[in-house]
């Protein structure tokens, strides 16, 4: 009998992205999975033999409330179909989804975005954006009862941050996805939203030109003067999950320490020491 004390109990969801113990996913996994909820989780799938990634993917699930460990390959429409399948024969069906999947090759992320290749921006839209819309639509199948989606944004989306570059293009694309996503499944009862994230340092983080400069001057000027971590993500994705936002839905909620706010340093001067 589920504890009905718990915001998800009784709940079931499926969260894809999770690559290791720092993966926004995690966090996110972590406090649904402690309020009750149901998890399945994807995994890029092991071409050689050696279940890297599937390992890493349960080194953070199988302490919680796992019910399904699968391998997806989210730029194959078959793998998607695949993979839900097994999500609909393990629960039957969903209450929940948690898109946080991003990619784009490093030299693509690393070179001005005016020099960026065709075949990476191919690449980087279709793991980046349409992966969304296509694990959005598979998923929106097994929320016969309405549901929620979340997928992971940044405010490189909406205003330039160096170093960023491509990836700010990809995520723009993804927020504008949300917002008509939004439109198509409402009919069903299932909102779409995307959580904009501040600066974490992600396995993801590691390709974005000086992350530890990035992380400084985001705590410096933010009105809270620190930066956010997984388990302020995991909170604020489980709130647009539940239905404390029951009507909220095509948003893009900034869980930042109010870093989007600003247009001046703010208090990074004072914060730095400089006069």
């Amino acid at each position: 009998m589920p504890d009905q004390s718990k915001l998800f109990a009784g709940k079931k969801g499926v969260i894809m992205g999770v690559a290791n113990e720092r993966s926004l996913a995690s966090g996110v996994a972590s406090f649904l999975s402690a309020q009750g909820a149901e998890l399945a989780f994807s995994h890029l799938p092991d071409k050689d033999g050696r279940d890297r990634n599937e390992k890493r993917v349960r080194q953070v699930t199988d302490g919680l409330n796992t019910k399904l460990v699968a391998p997806c390959d989210v730029s194959s429409n078959d793998d998607i179909v695949g993979f839900f399948n097994k999500v609909g024969e393990a629960f039957g069906s969903i209450d929940f989804f948690v898109h946080s999947v991003a990619f784009a090759p490093v030299e693509d992320i690393r070179c001005q975005t005016v020099a960026a290749s065709r075949a990476g921006f191919l690449t980087a839209m279709d793991i980046s954006v349409y992966s969304f819309i296509a694990t959005a639509r598979a998923a929106s199948e097994l929320m016969t009862n309405g549901g929620s989606m979340v997928t992971m944004t940044y405010f490189g989306a909406e205003k330039v941050l160096a170093g960023y570059n491509m990836m700010g293009v990809c995520k723009a694309a993804l927020e504008a996805s949300v917002r008509y996503i939004a439109h198509d499944l409402g009919p069903k009862n299932i909102r779409v939203n995307a959580l904009s994230a501040g600066p974490v340092k992600t396995l993801a983080a590691s390709a974005v030109g000086d992350f530890s400069s990035m992380l400084g001057m985001n705590a410096a000027i933010a009105p809270l003067g620190r930066n956010v971590t997984n388990d302020d993500v995991g909170r604020s994705t489980a709130m647009l999950l539940s239905d404390w936002a029951s009507s909220v839905t095509g948003e893009t909620l900034h869980v930042d320490c109010g870093y989007n706010i600003m247009g001046s340093p703010g208090h990074a001067l004072e914060r730095l020491g400089k006069k």
